[in-house]
């Protein structure tokens, strides 16, 4: 009997049936997904190395809640500040930077707030909060929302005592891009989803380049001291693929429009 299935398969693999792939878990932030960039790393990734990566995409407060529960092999981030404490209380192997991109503000062509002028984004936000424009803020825990969370701190300013012109809405930044627009509202969004965004109506960036802005992206392994169930040689094997030269290529080759939407910092070993 065993040499029959033996037999089965080996005539399987000479008539060319497809060899299953095997199957790893990964967090990730929505821009990876709304920026196309899954479309064009998935595809190569599975080729390449045998490896179907299935993308749960949410924010990142939520990628680290499910690494934390070891519903994930991995989570590819955009919060510094919260992927150290994760890493740092155990849930995480280490954070390995990938690539980045920076954050812009995005409002009315009519920029009733002037932030074209700022000179800085807490300035950029200042001006908003003065003038009561309306700001749609994402409001789900996202790395971009915490970092829009930051730049009122670091502005003096408190949303939880802004009136009705902030509207948190808990979407992913594609659905608070859209009810933006219908709006006419302020936003601060990640560069790639914004570029991916096909419904600007009336919006355009309008501040961006402060180095607060910077947005970097990092991958980490759920560990498997925590979690024994893990893919964790899927999950280095993914790891050293998404650090090698090819996928610097990938990267820093996606475009929209002739603009590119990441640029890869990993350090190639």
């Amino acid at each position: 009997m065993i040499r029959r299935i033996l037999l089965v398969v080996a005539a399987a693999c000479m008539i060319g049936a497809p060899v299953r792939a095997e199957v790893m878990t990964m967090a990730v932030t929505t821009s990876f997904q709304n920026s196309g960039l899954a479309d064009v790393l998935l595809p190569v990734i599975r080729e390449e190395l045998g490896l179907e990566v299935r993308l749960l995409v949410v924010g990142t407060g939520h990628a680290l809640r499910l690494g934390e529960a070891g519903d994930v092999d991995a989570v590819l981030v955009h919060s510094r500040r919260a992927e150290e404490a994760f890493v740092a209380a155990g849930f995480g192997l280490y954070r390995r930077e990938i690539m980045y991109n920076d954050f812009v503000l995005i409002g009315p062509v009519s920029d009733a707030a002037a932030i074209a002028a700022a000179d800085s984004a807490v300035d950029a936000l200042g001006r908003i909060r003065a003038a009561r424009a309306p700001f749609v803020s994402r409001g789900d825990d996202s790395g971009t929302h915490r970092k829009e969370l930051s730049l009122w701190g670091a502005a003096g300013l408190d949303p939880q005592a802004f009136g009705r012109w902030y509207r948190a809405v808990g979407a992913g930044m594609g659905a608070a891009l859209n009810i933006a627009a219908a709006m006419d509202a302020y936003i601060l969004s990640d560069r790639a989803s914004w570029l991916g965004f096909g419904n600007k109506r009336g919006l355009a960036l309008l501040y961006s380049g402060d180095r607060a802005l910077f947005n970097q992206y990092a991958y980490i392994p759920v560990s498997p001291a925590r979690h024994p169930h893990v893919r964790a040689e899927a999950a280095a094997r993914l790891e050293a693929w998404l650090t090698s030269a090819r996928a610097g290529a990938l990267i820093n080759g996606h475009q929209i429009d002739g603009k590119t939407l990441f640029v890869f910092n990993a350090v190639v070993e």
